[in-house]
């Protein structure tokens, strides 16, 4: 009998590579002599500080075999300057850098809120709008200012996001999906759920603001869970 294994260790603590094929014969021996063996799995490192971000991506690769981990998690404190001009640019520069510095299988998202009257913005300065001092709440009153104005008719906007998967496992070693969420912005926040700008994004088609889903039906509309599904035959060859 032939087993293909994933990460076996042996309690002494020597490792029997990664899907390297071994008999049944070879490990029998260890049996007797009491060695266990444990499955290990595969780290999957979500390069943010971002405790929502991270709850999101857990939530939504449940189903797989990763050990879905932060980079505080990781002990990381390596900062990565943002200075592509284009969602898909930020997100590839972050997951290899953050790959290098991790060693890990890295994924890597930047995304951000389109408002269509403020000519686009604030896209990729969505984390950083209105200035650094600005918390989630800060960001989202100063969009709410630029926009007091404008009727309902005029608010149209949408939730982009490019995620980027980086590893030495990974075909051209990155690839990249991108999501989008259409909707509109609201006149005040709604919602206690999400994060960033979720209280002040509202969906028509489910008369709710972004804020007001629960994370499960947000995984099922959401821009970024568009894009992670666009990933999914990559991360499924991975597992």
């Amino acid at each position: 009998m032939e087993i293909v294994t994933l990460g076996i260790y042996a309690r002494n603590g020597q490792q029997i590579p990664n899907n390297e094929p071994f008999s049944l014969a070879l490990i029998t021996p260890l049996l007797v002599f009491g060695v266990t063996f444990v499955f290990m799995t595969k780290k999957l490192l979500v390069a943010t500080r971002n405790s929502g971000k991270v709850r999101e991506f857990s939530r939504m690769l449940s189903e797989m075999p990763f050990d879905v981990v932060g980079l505080d998690d990781l002990g990381i404190t390596l900062e990565v300057e943002e200075t592509g001009s284009t969602f898909e640019e930020n997100a590839v520069l972050k997951a290899r850098a953050y790959a290098r510095e991790s060693g890990e299988l890295t994924l890597a998202d930047d995304s951000g809120l389109e408002v269509d009257s403020l000519n686009g913005e604030p896209g990729v300065l969505s984390a950083r709008y209105g200035g650094e001092g600005l918390d989630d709440e800060g960001r989202v009153q100063f969009v709410l200012d630029k926009m007091k104005h404008l009727p309902g008719w005029e608010r149209t906007a949408r939730f982009v996001a490019v995620l980027a998967l980086v590893g030495d496992e990974v075909t051209d070693g990155v690839v990249t999906s991108k999501g989008v969420m259409e909707g509109a912005i609201m006149h005040e926040p709604i919602g206690e759920n999400g994060f960033g700008y979720d209280p002040v994004f509202w969906l028509a088609s489910h008369a709710k603001t972004t804020a007001q889903l629960t994370g499960e039906e947000k995984d099922v509309i959401s821009h970024r869970g568009a894009a992670l599904r666009g990933l999914t035959p990559t991360l499924e060859s991975l597992a």
